[in-house]
């Protein structure tokens, strides 16, 4: 049992708040707030209740539901950190965005750290309209200068898709962090302006920034993404040339090895990782993918096997999925089914739904319709919509209209606008000649006003 060792008052008090920040598990916590209210410290000391509601809330061990109910009931008008907190702990960005709004409601003022805190939730929304939102409250309450906000509306604004604005909080900033550099890069590089990134790299290495390991691996990885090949070619250019992040081995090393593999320059991809005196699991996962996704399988699934023989480092999900990828690209099943089986009987490793939806796809252009249906019906949890049009693919492929009809169903019920099943029916029963189905389907999508969702696409430039 957790107590403070004197009854002073002042003591109980400093000990009580420092108790909270030292607790390892949850039980004492809660053993900490009871002492709390029965030496009226939960009445009296505002700054001690913040000290456990913080730990409450934010701590890996934490449980969210009781700092709620700490929060409601602890205080009779919780302070901007306490609300600061509640927002930060939020796992689903909508209800951080509520909890502004009640803050707000409650006449307390937002300050310099709740904005990155609701503009992350804005990111995770990308949402541009509560950016814009929230931009106007930065400004209102004097915070448009200040750095970490700043940062997190630029960030907030590429990642909501918009550059332009984007670009203007950043322009207007008066004190350029190389954070900020970075946070504007990556966001061109995200949004598929190549040129733009290139032209603001430059531009930072001339007013004199020489970004460092952390910059330089960041505006990678978002090269990576976004398919900005030209950017990462002049990134690794600068690096060779100035020596700059070399120290920073396998973090960077890595970067440069998933970003040429992610544009298809797998024979540079496969030269920098060959000469890497140290690799972690992500530097054989992004090799791994790579490889499988540019159609090497046989050199992936090569590297999967020395991997597991050199023993350095140990498979992990994101290994598995490039491995049953790779059998995919090739149609290898009994070698995806063997890798499937391993994740759990070798590396105890759970397989996510990516991992059966790989292996359907796999079992599906082979041909084994009814056992990926098996597999579908045997997961631990209900398929959705990816898996299930996965397996429809198949039906199709294999023109079998009876396992079409079910996997539609299921597909409705998940997405009832989900319009484009029933033309993907349609055509399969015309395939098949079952003239008579064609047209009940049809007049149905008629009666119904059911319309395909036009396609997209999107060309880099």
């Amino acid at each position: 049992m957790l107590a403070p060792k004197s009854s002073s008052p002042l003591r109980t008090l400093s000990t009580l708040a420092h108790l909270a920040d030292k607790c390892t598990t949850l039980e004492q916590l809660k053993q900490v707030h009871a002492q709390m209210i029965v030496s009226a410290v939960i009445a009296t000391d505002p700054f001690a209740v913040s000290r456990l509601f913080s730990s409450c809330a934010l701590s890996p061990f934490g449980d969210l539901s009781h700092a709620s109910r700490i929060f409601r009931s602890a205080t009779p008008r919780p302070n901007a950190f306490m609300w600061n907190t509640l927002i930060r702990a939020q796992p689903h960005a909508p209800h951080a965005l509520s909890l502004y709004v009640t803050m707000r409601r409650t006449r307390v003022s937002p300050g310099k750290h709740t904005f990155p805190f609701l503009l992350k939730a804005c990111s995770q929304l990308r949402s541009l309209r509560a950016c814009k939102q929230v931009h106007v409250h930065v400004i209102r309450f004097g915070l448009a200068s200040d750095s970490h906000v700043v940062n997190a509306l630029v960030r907030c604004y590429s990642v909501s898709g918009n550059c332009v604005d984007a670009r203007h909080v950043f322009d207007e900033s008066p004190d350029r962090s190389s954070s900020l550099w970075t946070t504007m890069i990556c966001g061109y590089a995200q949004n598929f302006c190549s040129n733009e990134a290139l032209e603001l790299f430059d531009e930072m290495v001339g007013e004199g920034f020489e970004p460092g390991g952390a910059t330089l691996a960041s505006v990678l990885s978002a090269c990576a993404r976004s398919g900005c090949l030209e950017l990462g070619e002049r990134i690794h250019e600068f690096m060779k040339v100035k020596g700059v992040g070399l120290g920073e081995g396998v973090i960077l090393g890595t970067a440069l090895v998933y970003m040429y593999a992610k544009n298809g320059e797998i024979e540079m991809a496969r030269k920098l990782f060959d000469g890497m005196p140290e690799r972690n699991v992500v530097t054989w996962n992004a090799m791994i993918c790579g490889l499988g996704a540019h159609g090497h399988v046989e050199d992936a699934l090569d590297l999967f096997e020395r991997m597991k023989k050199e023993r350095a480092v140990v498979p992990n999900g994101v290994t598995f999925v490039g491995v049953l990828s790779a059998c995919c690209h090739a149609g290898l099943i009994d070698v995806g089914r063997e890798a499937f089986r391993l994740m759990k009987s070798v590396y105890g490793i759970e397989p996510k739904i990516e991992h059966y939806g790989c292996l359907v796809d796999l079992l599906g252009r082979g041909g084994r319709l009814l056992e990926a249906e098996e597999l579908v019906k045997g997961m631990p949890w209900k398929a959705d919509v990816v898996i299930l049009g996965a397996l429809l693919a198949a039906s199709r492929n294999s023109g079998n209209t009876q396992v079409a009809e079910r996997v539609v169903k299921e597909i409705l019920a998940l997405e009832p606008q989900n319009h484009g099943v029933h033309v993907a029916l349609s055509n399969m029963y015309a395939e098949a000649g079952q003239w008579q189905e064609v047209l009940r389907l049809r007049k149905t999508m008629k009666e119904e006003r059911l319309k395909k969702a036009p396609g997209w696409s999107l060309v880099a430039t």
